[in-house]
C-alpha cells in the first residue's frame, strides 16, 4: 500500500433540498443514501465509503438543517449533524447555487474553527448564465474562512473529480477502514427500511404525511432470499388511508417498487410484507424515536 494513503472522514452538511445525499451517492458512485425532493429524506448519519489508490473517503451523510420545526425528531436530527463536527476531518459544506440565505448564515456560524470546511456549490447547472457562479464565489468567500470553494453539479457528475483532489490533502496519512469494495457501513436491514421510506415519499409526493416512518420488524435470511417484514408508521389515521390507497393499490406499488430495488441492491430474491401503524405523536416523543433507531 502506498505509504502515504489517506484515510478520513467528511462530513456532508447543508440545509434541506440543497442535493447533499446526491452528491454523497456520486462520490461513492452507488445509492446508499436515499433522495427526494421532499425536505428531511435524510434522517440518519449514512456512511458511504469511496476507496481510490491513494485515499479513502468515508463521507458522513447528514440530515438537513431544520430551521423552523421545533419537535423531537427534528431537535434529534439537528444535534446529529452538530455531533458529527467532532467525529470527521473535514466539513463539506453543500449550498445551492446562487443561493445563500439565513439558513445558511446560521449553518455558518456553528461550523468549528478547528476543521477544515470545504464550500461546496452545487447545482451549477442550473444556473441560466454560468458566469454567475464567479460572483458568487466572490460573495461567499468572505463569508467564512473556508479552505476550498467549488463549485460542481452531483446530478451531472459535473467538478466532483475536482473536490476529490480537493479534499484529499486535508485527509490524514492512514490506513484505510473499510475493505476496497465497501461502500457503507450500514446493515441491510437498515438500508431495506431505508429503501422503503425513499419509495414512500416518492409515491406520496404531496400527501406524504410528515409524520411517517419505516420500522422492519423481522429480517431473514434463508440463502439468497431475504424474508422482510416492515411496518409504515404513521401519526394518525386519516394517513393510514393515505398510504394504503384505494383497495390498498398505494401500498401494493410502494411495496413492489421497494422489494425490486432491494433485490438489486442485494443481489438476491426478497419477499417484502409491508403494513401501516398509527402511533400518535412518535415524531415528539424521544423513546419512540430511539425505538425506531433515532439517536
Amino acid at each position: 500500500m502506498n505509504s502515504e494513503f489517506r484515510t478520513g472522514y467528511l462530513a456532508v452538511i447543508g440545509r434541506p433540498n440543497v442535493g447533499k445525499s446526491t452528491l454523497t451517492n456520486r462520490l461513492v458512485g452507488a445509492k446508499v443514501s436515499i433522495t427526494s425532493k421532499k425536505a428531511q429524506t435524510t434522517r440518519h448519519r449514512i456512511h458511504g465509503v469511496l476507496t481510490t489508490d491513494d485515499a479513502q473517503f468515508i463521507f458522513v451523510d447528514t440530515p438537513g438543517f431544520q430551521m423552523t420545526h421545533k419537535n423531537a425528531l427534528n431537535r434529534l436530527m439537528n444535534r446529529s449533524v452538530t455531533s458529527t463536527f467532532a467525529d470527521v476531518d473535514v466539513i463539506l459544506l453543500v449550498v445551492e447555487a446562487g443561493r445563500w440565505g439565513n439558513g445558511e448564515t446560521e449553518i455558518a456560524k456553528m461550523l468549528p474553527a478547528d476543521k477544515p470546511v470545504v464550500l461546496v456549490i452545487n447545482k451549477i447547472d442550473r444556473l441560466a448564465d454560468k458566469a454567475e457562479v464567479l460572483p458568487f464565489i466572490a460573495k461567499v468567500s468572505g463569508l467564512h474562512d473556508f479552505a476550498e470553494i467549488v463549485p460542481l453539479s452531483a446530478e451531472k457528475g459535473l467538478g466532483t473529480d475536482a473536490l476529490l483532489a480537493a479534499v484529499a490533502r486535508y485527509l490524514p496519512v492512514s490506513p484505510p477502514v473499510f475493505e476496497a469494495d465497501d461502500i457503507t457501513d450500514r446493515s441491510e436491514r437498515f438500508m431495506a427500511s431505508e429503501i422503503l421510506r425513499e419509495k414512500l415519499f416518492r409515491n406520496l409526493g404531496e400527501e406524504l404525511p410528515y409524520g411517517i416512518a419505516v420500522e422492519i420488524e423481522k429480517f431473514e435470511q434463508e440463502g439468497d432470499l431475504r424474508r422482510i417484514h416492515a411496518a409504515v408508521i404513521v401519526d394518525r389515521d386519516g394517513h393510514r388511508s393515505i398510504v394504503i390507497g384505494k383497495a390498498g393499490e398505494r401500498l401494493k406499488r410502494i411495496s413492489t417498487d421497494a422489494r425490486k430495488e432491494m433485490e438489486t441492491l442485494f443481489g438476491g430474491k426478497v419477499w417484502l410484507e409491508t403494513w401501516v401503524k398509527v402511533k400518535g405523536g412518535w415524531a415528539d416523543d424521544e423513546r419512540a424515536l430511539k425505538s425506531l433507531g433515532y439517536d
